[in-house]
């Protein structure tokens, strides 16, 4: 039984090793075809050299940084989206807190609106959301980039969700130490709730660090173009070398990698805690 035990655990582990270098192979390619010569991108496909950096250089990375003001646009990029996730980490706390702990009329329909407007894709309200920042003057502001992205359904049901674990007796504690309501929320709720705002930060962060659509459509001029608008330059100009553009794809993913690495432990606690319940 033991040596069954073992052997099931070994092909385990070798499954879930194939499956995790298959999804991260994209990734490598991309790390290694930054490093190559325009020449040698493309060689040998069909094969594992081709994730091997022939005549490595940092010849494309100086040529990202030679063409486009890249520190400009990443400087551009983690303002507007660290504005977001504060603000949102804010305003949809406070939101889902209510939702859990307080009593009031309109509760159940106001949480079945919320969960409602979860299934409407991004696209479906993108005219929408346009014509009204238009409207406001707002095109080209900073205001276009952050202010519709504040409130989020998905952040109030998350928040929701992992409150409901809070216990009341806690709440009542603080309430009989004089904390009122808002004293509370910050002083013993926040405190306590480190995973699921992580949980939170991780998705915003990936969402709207990859974002080009909406900042494609809202941001006219240089001065307030994202990094994945600036990545986009490199092919309207011809020729279109592969090499810089591998080089400003993996310069953008750097963030996301190092935070995934750092955070990626209360990510998993964060979701497993937010599992549907209550």
């Amino acid at each position: 039984m033991t040596k069954r035990k073992t052997l099931g655990n070994i092909a385990f582990y070798l499954g879930n090793t194939l499956i995790a270098l298959i999804f991260v192979s994209p990734l490598i390619w991309m790390i290694s075809s930054s490093l190559k010569p325009e020449a040698q991108i493309f060689k040998g496909l069909n094969s594992l050299s081709t994730f091997i950096p022939t005549g490595a250089s940092l010849s494309n990375y100086a040529e990202v940084f030679q063409r486009i003001n890249m520190w400009k646009f990443i400087g551009n990029s983690l303002f507007y989206v660290l504005v977001i996730i504060l603000l949102d980490l804010l305003v949809n706390s406070i939101c889902g807190y209510a939702l859990a702990k307080f009593e009031f009329k309109g509760k159940n329909l106001l949480l079945t609106l919320v969960i409602s407007l979860m299934v409407f894709p991004a696209e479906a309200i993108m005219l929408p959301m346009y014509r009204e920042m238009a409207d406001l003057g707002w095109i080209n502001s900073w205001a276009s980039l952050i202010v519709p992205f504040v409130a989020k359904c998905f952040s109030i049901y998350m928040f929701r969700q992992f409150f409901l674990d809070i216990p009341n007796e806690l709440l009542e504690a603080a309430s009989i130490d004089g904390c009122g309501p808002v004293k509370t929320f910050f002083q013993v709720v926040m405190p306590i709730s480190g995973t699921v705002y992580a949980t939170i930060f991780i998705l915003d962060f990936v969402a709207h660090w990859n974002d080009f659509m909406w900042p494609l459509l809202v941001v006219t001029g240089e001065e307030k173009r994202t990094i994945q608008l600036a990545i986009q330059t490199f092919f309207g100009s011809k020729p279109i070398n592969y090499g810089p553009i591998m080089a400003s794809l993996t310069i953008s993913a750097i963030p996301m990698l190092l935070m995934f690495i750092f955070l990626q432990k209360y990510y998993v606690e964060g979701i497993a805690q937010t599992g549907i319940k209550g």
